[in-house]
């Protein structure tokens, strides 16, 4: 019988010489096709097994493609129906010439660890799955993988365990390692039941007759969204207000709480559809010329025949060393970042970019990915919203229905709009990208005429996640892009005040308060006179009618008219302090703050998807507890927050008094907190006990680094600009 899979082109072959291999490995073969069989029933497409013992032991005594199917867990929604797709796949590896088998990695959910002790652990799980999939595909000499692709932090840990293989392999002289990714479908958003957008409504009537407008306009406002897991958790911050206001009792909010969070997901799972991690993670990776189009944006697990077109193109990739994993992530990675930037991709996947190429054996950091970023304009070319109905799983619908093809779609409208794409670079599909936009059927974001998510008239000239630089540390990052320019405004070239918080708990608390802004006032917690040199720099026009004012009367027209800004800095979240969790949920809180919103931006040394209404700073370095500057601020300094020219620095207190903008974060101010940064460092250490001590990430690089393992980045020696392969060439190229 011809196969369309060749044989492994290379004098390594683990199993022809080894028979303790060849004795374990024809039942764990037989098993998973039986299984896929059984669990497939009436749709299996195929004729009658003839998965014998003895022919899997010939196929690997012959080198057959050896291709591991990597799923996920079934604790995770995205992961529900991998049992389906993984049959599928593991039938069309075997009826190909394959030898197919099976494992799967921990895939964190971040949604579910939101607010409790595992954030602290969503990052490492991204190094723990690279290391878990190095691991296994070494100790079984796996030749190539079809990865179920999940969410959060799965999909570029095992983008960086597979490019790490290869290079690995490649290293010693054996085979390229192939792969393909197949992204789990996307979830679509839950809606609030009839009775219940009801009875919310009921309530906010009641918080306006009670003379708690805010709380009113909070409500409906959560209440315009998709409802989503997310979204859970800004109603938690306004059932939080109302409750504290006596407008609601603490068994009405666990009722409103327990409808919304029956009523979020659908049965099947599939990754959530608004633009957080999963679905950047999903954009990226096709991005990076990983995920074979049949299956990039689907709104139910991939058919049989969707699978086949995937598992096919194997057979022009597998012996090639373009079509390595390594070479692919290296190859594409200008693609990737401008797509990631075009489409609004989550903060947190700028660490992930650095790690993934890192892991691949270049030399890269987040000052690379900076300047790709900045080597040309890239226009914003992604409408989404989750109030107006343009979440992803209405592009997925688009993609679905044929009038849209995603990331191919997004390519071609960059190039469009002159964006440099490396088109000649190669892909799962056996093909470059230029290949790929031959077929124009679909192609040109014109194509959808209602809801379009993918944009053929950019929005701004402008997007992405930008890099920050500031005199009190060496990187940050922001997500600009998220925000529409009118908000951009409101927060760029402003005086700050610090607002200072040694961790997210501190934080959570206090923030959830809706007398905070009251408490910092009656405290007097920001100066008087810089309170007044606040007015007069962020809004000039006004400060001749207002400097006069009482410091109450004069906090409360500041705040209310959002000409107040308020820096809250949340420290002591990094890699090696708390395990660098998300901070989504003070994010939330200050969204669900009318007020709040229009005077906070956070600045953090931890984590980001998204933005608050202001702007999310965050991944800085160094971090506290390695003794950077945002562990020596303290609440009531200012600081310059200068969005668009991406810097934020510390000011000269006693020349703001004097009318001069002055930024100086000098020796002397340093020496004399430097006892407070060491009593808040010991606080950190006992704070640290919480975190287990196997999972605490010592021995990593920071955040601009990737904070992937020392190791990684010592091997990491390529130059990703010319140790790289075109497809069909065998040498280098510029």
């Amino acid at each position: 019988m011809t196969h369309l899979y060749p044989l492994i082109d290379n004098h390594v072959n683990p199993y022809r010489d080894n028979v303790q291999g060849k004795a374990n490995e024809p039942i764990t073969v037989a098993g998973l096709l039986d299984r896929s069989k059984q669990t497939l029933g009436s749709t299996y497409e195929g004729s009658k097994p003839d998965w014998t013992l003895e022919e899997i032991y010939m196929r690997l005594e012959k080198n057959a493609p050896r291709i591991a199917i990597i799923g996920g867990s079934s604790d995770h929604p995205a992961h529900i129906m991998d049992y389906q797709t993984s049959a599928r796949a593991a039938i069309r590896i075997w009826q190909n010439g394959g030898v197919p088998f099976y494992f799967s990695t921990p895939v964190m959910c971040d949604g579910t660890a939101q607010s409790n002790q595992g954030m602290s652990y969503s990052l490492q799980s991204r190094n723990a799955v690279a290391q878990m999939v190095v691991n296994q595909l070494e100790a079984h000499s796996y030749h190539g993988a079809f990865v179920i692709q999940g969410c959060d932090k799965q999909p570029l840990g095992v983008v960086s365990a597979l490019a790490h293989v290869d290079r690995v392999r490649r290293d010693r002289g054996e085979a390229p390692f192939f792969a393909t990714f197949a992204p789990a479908h996307v979830l679509e958003g839950g809606s609030i039941p009839d009775d219940v957008m009801e009875e919310l409504e009921v309530l906010a009537k009641k918080a306006e007759g009670e003379g708690a407008a805010d709380v009113a306009l909070d409500l409906r406002d959560t209440m315009a969204y998709i409802l989503q897991c997310s979204s859970n958790t800004a109603f938690q911050g306004v059932f939080e207000r109302a409750y504290e206001r006596g407008i609601l009792t603490k068994e009405q909010h666990k009722y409103f709480e327990m409808r919304l969070a029956v009523a979020t997901c659908d049965g099947q799972g599939g990754v959530c559809a608004f633009n957080g991690t999963g679905n950047s993670s999903r954009h990226l990776v096709a991005g990076m010329g990983l995920v074979h189009p049949a299956v990039e944006l689907l709104t139910d697990p991939p058919t049989q025949r969707q699978i086949n077109s995937v598992l096919d193109s194997f057979a022009g990739m597998i012996n090639k060393e373009e079509y390595g994993v390594a070479n692919i992530v290296g190859a594409n990675i200008k693609n990737a970042i401008r797509i990631h930037s075009a489409s609004g991709g989550s903060t947190n996947l700028m660490m992930h970019m650095v790690a993934g190429m890192l892991y691949a054996g270049y030399k890269f950091s987040l000052w690379d990915l900076d300047k790709i970023h900045h080597e040309h304009p890239i226009p914003d070319l992604f409408d989404y919203s989750l109030t107006e109905g343009r979440d992803i799983y209405s592009l997925a619908m688009q993609c679905c229905s044929g009038t849209s093809r995603g990331m191919e779609t997004l390519f071609y409208e960059l190039l469009e709009h002159g964006v440099p794409m490396d088109q000649d670079a190669p892909t799962v599909a056996a093909k470059t990208w230029r290949e790929r936009l031959v077929i124009t059927r679909s192609l040109q974001a014109a194509n959808v005429k209602e809801n379009k998510v993918i944009l053929d008239t950019p929005r701004r000239s402008f997007s992405g996640v930008d890099v920050l630089k500031g005199n009190f540390f060496e990187s940050a990052v922001v997500k600009i892009s998220g925000m529409p320019t009118p908000q951009l405004d409101l927060f760029d070239d402003k005086l700050a005040f610090v607002l200072y918080y040694e961790n997210e708990d501190d934080a959570n608390k206090s923030l959830l308060d809706s007398a905070l802004l009251s408490s910092i006032r009656d405290q007097r917690l920001f100066a008087h006179e810089l309170l007044i040199a606040s007015l007069k720099y962020n809004s000039n026009e006004n400060w001749q009618e207002h400097y006069n004012k009482p410091y109450n009367d004069l906090f409360n027209y500041m705040a209310e008219e959002g000409i107040l800004k308020i820096s809250v800095v949340i420290a002591g979240q990094g890699p090696v302090a708390f395990g660098m969790p998300e901070m989504f949920t003070p994010m939330q809180h200050i969204n669900a703050n009318r007020v709040m919103k229009k005077v906070a931006t956070i600045i953090s040394d931890g984590r980001y998807s998204g933005v608050t209404y202001g702007a999310a700073i965050g991944h800085m370095t160094p971090e506290a507890y390695e003794g950077g500057g945002i562990g020596l601020l303290q609440t009531g300094d200012v600081v310059h927050l200068q969005l668009r020219e991406r810097r934020i620095d510390f000011v000269q207190v006693d020349k703001l008094l004097a009318g001069e903008i002055v930024h100086s974060f000098d020796e002397d101010l340093q020496q004399k907190r430097s006892s407070l940064a060491a009593e808040r460092k010991q606080r950190m250490k006992g704070r640290q006990k919480m975190v287990a001590a196997s999972n605490r990430m010592y021995g990593h690089t920071d955040a601009a680094n990737g904070v992937v393992p020392i190791a990684v980045v010592e091997d990491a020696v390529l130059d990703y600009e010319t140790d790289i392969l075109l497809t069909g060439q065998n040498v280098s190229i510029k």
